[in-house]
């Protein structure tokens, strides 16, 4: 199978710190044999990954070159995954966010209101809360039962003065956050169990089940997230998910069964964001 390659490869100005020497050029026929190399190793953009590569400084190039054609997905070769404009640190054992992820954000920012409490929930590297805080004005909070992505998810945070916990989905959210959040996004694992052995073999390699093992359905850990929600929204409050387009049906009852207001939106593209909002009437 060939390997999965950024769907549009970022431009690798400003990656590095002033501090870092700047990369030695690389010579036309060293260029073409790594071009070469990339692609007999299965790398379908080879030309593109080989500009990224080849800027790398010349103490990581090797080892990097080495690493991608060994099998290891580029963003975690670079050490970054572009969205949007945005460049957003990402490493090995991370899950790598996904284009398709910014129909999500933009659903989001769509039902935002500025000054919102936003949660990003089973956050990675929180780039969809980072995403979402460089759209409207709100303070962001993410989490993630993986220390090494919420490591990741407080550096891509830093700079929208956004903050990141580790936990089991809620279990890890401030409680001052109950009943005050505006928005929550779940990018939430939605892999049925049976799709698994479907999936490209570099994200099976290197990428934690845990990232999208959502059970028989798929849909295991968006119930859990969908019936706590109602307590932790405010009032007119928002939950967003995203999902595959057979799952739509499911999880549009999914989030009615909780005592969600849920509609949905889809992309061009199939990809289905479900939202579920909480009622604005006051509670009995």
């Amino acid at each position: 199978p060939r390997m999965r390659c950024a769907s549009s490869p970022p431009s690798w100005s400003n990656a590095w710190p002033e501090a870092v020497p700047v990369p030695v050029p690389v010579h036309p026929a060293d260029e073409g044999a790594l071009v070469a190399r990339l692609r007999a190793a299965g790398c379908v953009f080879a030309e593109d990954e080989a500009a990224l590569l080849r800027d790398l400084p010349v103490s990581k190039r090797e080892a990097a070159i080495a690493a991608r054609i060994a099998g290891a997905p580029l963003e975690h070769v670079l050490g970054w995954v572009e969205l949007d404009g945005v460049r957003l640190a990402v490493g090995p054992g991370v899950f790598v966010p996904r284009q398709r992820s910014r129909f999500l954000v933009q659903e989001a920012a769509a039902r935002t209101l500025p000054d919102s409490l936003v949660l990003d929930l089973c956050c990675g590297n929180g780039a969809l809360g980072r995403l979402l805080a460089e759209r409207v004005e709100v303070s962001v909070h993410a989490c993630d039962i993986d220390p090494v992505a919420v490591a990741l998810a407080v550096r891509n945070l830093a700079p929208v003065g956004g903050t990141a916990s580790t936990g089991d989905l809620f279990e890890a959210v401030p409680p001052a956050l109950r009943g005050r959040l505006g928005t929550i996004l779940a990018n939430v694992p939605y892999v049925p169990t049976e799709a698994e052995e479907l999936m490209p073999r570099d994200v099976r390699a290197s990428e934690p089940l845990r990232t999208r093992a959502g059970g028989a359905d798929g849909l295991d850990v968006l119930r859990r997230v969908a019936l706590a929600a109602p307590d932790w929204l405010a009032a007119g409050g928002v939950l967003l998910s995203e999902l595959a387009e057979h799952q739509e049906v499911a999880a549009v009852a999914v989030m009615t069964d909780a005592g969600l207001i849920t509609t949905t939106a889809q992309d061009e593209d199939g990809t289905v964001v479900v939202i579920g909002a909480r009622s604005r009437s006051p509670r009995r």
